[in-house]
């Protein structure tokens, strides 16, 4: 299509060009015509007949226009070749050759726009290398920020681990010996320390269990945020005495990344539940509001903290916070001792923009 429009605007010209050779040719048989009758009329001794005027206008007029015809075709194939290599030489860049040079043959009009063409060739060209180039450094950023991020989550589950479990694990070892010590002389006294050694090996495996969690890989890979998080509670059921009520609701127009940011932010949640709020009973809801969020709630039966007195990065809520607002959404987090914990999480719904 593009091509037949581009050869009937060069036909058009060609058209154009001997247009104006025979309107030249005409203009000038109608002078020649008006001088001889101005002559016949005001030179008496000039034996001219009007028809013979008329058959030297028609004759004059006969060949200027065949001789107009013949050198507007010979002058527009000449023009039309050249307006055709500029016309194809366009059509190249639009392929993406960027590389090609169109060879200047006159320095008229249309040698300065062969000219001015080849220089946008060549900022288009300068223009694709460094995308290409910032493409690549963006790359190499990406892999760099990927590795900073392994090792700084490697470095805080080692901290984790040394703060939790590792301490857990230290507390086990010496009550465990010292209930051995004391096992025939203070059976009691050995048997609440016992009980003491089987909470703190609950709280650890509470913590394994959470660490583990952290360690489940972000991406959704194939599934939707509806089938992610089903699977991920369906396991946790599994392997914890937990208890879990939900209601997940299939969710569309939701763009990988924040399906990815809202899977992650839910991990992140079930995780410090796990860890913190001894809870055992969770509930979960999750489904489109009138088309324009996504709205998210949990909730546990834990011992919960006081949320303005307690460092909220201890409990991950500034990063699921962060995490929220990276996706435009709304964070809220309500909490109170002996009354558990409830979440809200608010997603706004761009459709085709998202």
């Amino acid at each position: 299509m593009t091509e037949s429009k581009q050869d009937k605007k060069i036909n058009s010209l060609r058209f154009w060009l001997i247009r104006s050779f025979v309107t030249v040719a005409t203009i000038s048989c109608s002078l020649f015509f008006i001088s001889l009758q101005l002559l016949v009329l005001f030179l008496h001794d000039f034996e001219i007949t009007v028809s013979i005027s008329i058959w030297m206008t028609v004759l004059s007029f006969l060949i200027s226009v065949g001789t107009s015809i013949y050198i507007g075709y010979k002058q527009s194939s000449y023009l039309k070749k050249r307006v055709e290599d500029i016309s194809t030489f366009i059509a190249t860049l639009g392929r993406g050759k960027f590389s090609e040079r169109i060879i200047v043959a006159e320095k008229d009009e249309l040698g300065r726009l062969t000219e001015d063409i080849n220089q946008l060739a060549n900022k288009f060209q300068s223009q694709v290398r460094s995308l290409q180039k910032l493409a690549e450094e963006k790359n190499q950023l990406a892999m760099k920020a990927h590795n900073a991020a392994t090792i700084e989550e490697r470095q805080r589950l080692a901290r984790e681990l040394h703060d939790s479990v590792s301490q857990q694990l230290f507390a086990l070892s010496i009550m465990s010996s010292a209930a051995i010590r004391m096992f025939e002389q203070y059976p009691d006294e050995s048997k609440k320390q016992l009980n003491d050694i089987a909470g703190i090996a609950a709280q650890a495996q509470g913590e394994m269990r959470a660490l583990l969690l952290h360690l489940r890989p972000v991406s959704l890979t194939n599934d939707t945020l509806c089938v992610g998080i089903h699977k991920l509670l369906e396991e946790l059921e599994e392997r914890t005495p937990i208890t879990f009520q939900h209601d997940i609701k299939e969710i569309s127009s939701l763009s990988n990344a924040t399906e990815d940011h809202l899977f992650r932010i839910v991990q992140e949640a079930l995780s410090n539940i796990l860890r913190h709020a001894d809870a055992s009973i969770v509930k979960m809801d999750m489904h489109q509001k009138e088309n324009q969020y996504v709205y998210i709630f949990i909730s546990d039966n834990g011992k919960g903290f006081e949320v303005n007195h307690q460092k909220q990065s201890s409990y991950g809520l500034s990063n699921m916070k962060e995490r929220c607002e990276e996706i435009g959404g709304e964070f809220t987090v309500r909490s109170k001792k002996g009354e558990g914990t409830h979440i809200e999480i608010y997603i706004p719904i761009r459709g085709e923009d998202s």
